[in-house]
């Protein structure tokens, strides 16, 4: 059966999900989760939810999903343990330091890759599911082609988004509102500047960064004859009416077989849309059609009133069977069995002889089917009354009663889960040495003999461009140059991966810089060296740790975290910090560029402005997709006193829109040469709060 999970960002909302048909719901409890700014919930009212959701059958599930910093680890580990005694169906996770955690205080309480870990391709997914992980939600960027293809292989559930509102940049790749606002999506507070005015020719006079929201009505039955286990509704943040419209209409689609009909899609974009709805990137059909904005409009108060009576009120949606017996000297027995196969039995008064009007069968099957007011709903009673026997029905009436509330205590109760303590493990001592450097680049082109003459420890080439620019290896000292490898790659595009792969293996190189856990498997499976970029999240030790497990052999530092948070992890393995250049902001699979040109211009220069004047370039990234890069570069050659001596293997050099000559300078720079300088330039975030 397709299962249905709804947001519950509030007490309510639980309730209007619930009343509405949804399978499941998922909720965040305290400050880890990816949508802080909903209404938390008390521990008094997550448990109350938590029962209210299991004597109705509709699972819980846990959004732990933001990144945490080693200081934060604990307290995780207290709601994750507290939650699974609870009995909480299972937990979804970005953070694989905080996935590591897990495993020591919940073992047995089920995990779901959340969509923040960007698990995109098959192999993603498979390395998924050997970590012990029971589900994965997939990116919602997919097309159908590929959802079918990870469907068909893929040994646990699969999970996609079916409506609301969808992220331009892949979730959990993001860093525009943590780099120009301190306001980090990656730890819960994302301020959504996606949606603000950007243009081009330096004029901030569009939208070309805020899409509509997905609707996948017209969709349901194709996505569950493919497999996927479970279509997800977004809107922790929407008011519980709005929940309980979509809730509603999705659910008796799913029921009925069918799609939503017109009217209802109707009632769709009434609760909530952006100029109307797109299924894009489902039908692999993108162009600038997909792109809107939140329009002025009246408040549905019908609709709103309408969903609101609907959810106030019990629906009685858990099916039950009666059984009853009454015989003459035996007490009155009545059971009552779930859905689940639990069956309840209880014991009344004994029935005496009639002295007027015998009780009949169809009394007690009557008595015994009046569930109204109940989470239940009377399917079917069988009863054995035997002729000539009086019993008020009063009687039968608290012996129904009397069941449902034995059924009601045993539907809530937590399962035996074992739980254990969190051991954040040995603590290893910081490097006393300084940093090495190391370089990556955006284009082969960037990569002279002048600058590999000076020495750089390594210079990450991306895959494409080092199978293309084979003259590299010619020009590099054995073991100087290293694969990057993208950090998003379809499915469709790992033919082409793999063959660039064992070209650039014949090259003699031998490093593969890891942008994602769904390209470590090919790399792992050629033997590369494994060093983790940072598209892998890695935010506090027990991540190092997770990824050491993995064969990994160095990891790249969050650029959302301060120099001190950085000092103060303990580094089981080499790490290393982006010290210079344009920080990552957006990673697109929708192509900004051609949507506004109406043809492919990637080797031009684009250039995004916001409504400050801020200028974003835009640059290619692997696989056709787009990349906003930061307005300012980030420079750190006068600081490295501040993080020479903060436990780091190396500190790297990212090019993107320098030329050749430019990065000699750079480098030169960091090695204490000459005076070069960017113009303009940030510290980027190692020096500032991120929320």
């Amino acid at each position: 059966m397709l299962e249905l999970l709804s947001p519950a960002g509030s007490p309510e909302a639980v309730t209007a999900a619930v009343q509405s048909g949804a399978d499941a719901v998922y909720l965040g409890y305290g400050d880890f989760n990816a949508r802080r700014n909903a209404k938390n919930f008390s521990p008094e009212e997550f448990a109350a939810a938590v029962s209210y959701c299991h004597l109705r059958g509709v699972k819980v599930y846990l959004t732990l999903n933001t990144l945490l910093t080693d200081r934060e680890l604990p307290a995780a580990a207290k709601v994750a343990e507290e939650c699974s005694g609870l009995g909480v169906d299972a937990v979804l996770v970005q953070d694989l330091g905080m996935f590591r955690v897990l495993r020591q205080v919940a073992p047995d309480m089920p995990v779901h890759a959340s969509t923040q870990m960007s698990v995109h391709n098959l192999d993603g997914v498979k390395l998924c599911a050997d970590q012990g992980m029971t589900r994965v939600v997939l990116s919602r960027e997919l097309s159908r082609d590929q959802i079918a293809h990870i469907c068909a292989n893929s040994p646990i559930e699969i999970e996609v988004f079916t409506h609301g509102a969808l992220c331009m940049c892949y979730s959990g790749q993001c860093f525009l509102s943590s780099v120009i606002g301190g306001r980090s999506g990656n730890r819960g507070l994302c301020a959504q500047p996606c949606r603000m005015k950007y243009g081009w020719s330096g004029r901030a006079d569009g939208t070309p960064l805020s899409l509509k929201d997905m609707s996948m009505a017209g969709h349901i039955r194709e996505l569950k004859q493919m497999g996927v286990a479970c279509l997800k509704i977004e809107g922790r943040m929407k008011r519980p009416e709005y929940v309980s419209v979509v809730t509603s209409i999705y659910a008796r689609a799913i029921r009925e077989n069918r799609e939503p009909t017109g009217e209802e899609v109707a009632q769709l974009a009434a609760a909530f849309s952006r100029q109307g709805f797109t299924d894009g990137f489902f039908t692999d059909q993108q162009g600038p059609e997909m792109f809107g904005v939140r329009e002025e409009t009246k408040e549905p108060r019908e609709l709103f009133a309408q969903a609101r009576n609907f959810y106030q009120k019990e629906n009685s949606l858990v099916p039950v069977k009666f059984y009853a017996m009454i015989r003459p000297g035996e007490s009155a027995q009545v059971g009552v069995e779930d859905d689940a196969g639990r069956v309840v039995t209880v014991s009344g008064p004994t029935p005496e002889a009639a002295r007027s009007r015998a009780l009949t069968r169809e009394q007690v099957e009557e008595q015994l089917s009046k569930t109204g007011g109940t989470p239940y709903r009377c399917e079917k009673v069988r009863a054995l009354v035997e002729d000539g026997l009086s019993l008020p029905l009063s009687a039968l009436n608290n012996l129904r009663r009397e069941a449902l509330e034995g059924l009601s205590a045993r539907r809530v109760e937590p399962p035996h889960w074992r739980t254990g303590e969190f051991h954040p493990g040995a603590r290893y001592e910081n490097r006393k040495n300084a940093p090495i450097l190391t370089v990556s680049v955006l284009r082969a082109g960037q990569v002279s003999r002048e600058l590999l003459a000076l020495e750089p420890a390594l210079v990450y080439v991306p895959l494409s461009e080092l199978a293309a620019h084979p003259e590299l290896s010619e020009w590099a000292k054995p073991g100087q140059l290293a694969v990057s490898l993208p950090r998003i790659a379809w499915d469709r595009e790992r033919p082409e991966m793999l063959a660039q792969l064992e070209q650039v293996k014949a090259l003699g190189v031998t490093d593969a810089l890891v942008n994602n856990l769904g390209m470590l498997p090919p790399a792992r499976a050629m033997g590369f060296t494994l060093r983790g970029d940072y598209g892998l999240e890695i935010y506090n030790a027990q991540a190092l740790k997770e990824l050491k497990r993995l064969g990994f052999v160095s990891g790249t530092i969050s650029f959302e975290l301060k120099l001190a948070q950085i000092r103060d992890i303990s580094k089981p393995m080499d790490t290393e910090l982006i010290a210079y250049g344009r920080l990552p902001l957006m990673i697109m699979e929708s192509c900004i560029i051609q949507n506004r040109t109406g043809r492919c211009g990637c080797e031009n220069s684009n250039v995004l402005t916001d409504r400050k004047g801020a200028q974003f370039p835009v640059v290619k990234a692997p696989g056709c997709r787009n990349e906003i890069l930061n307005s300012k570069k980030l420079f750190l050659a006068d600081k490295q006193a501040d993080y020479a001596r903060i436990g780091l293997w190396a500190q790297r050099l990212m090019f993107t829109t320098e030329n050749p000559r430019e990065c000699v300078q750079v480098l030169e720079r960091y090695q204490g040469r000459g005076g070069w300088e960017p113009g303009e330039y940030t510290r980027g975030l190692y020096y500032r709060d991120v929320d």
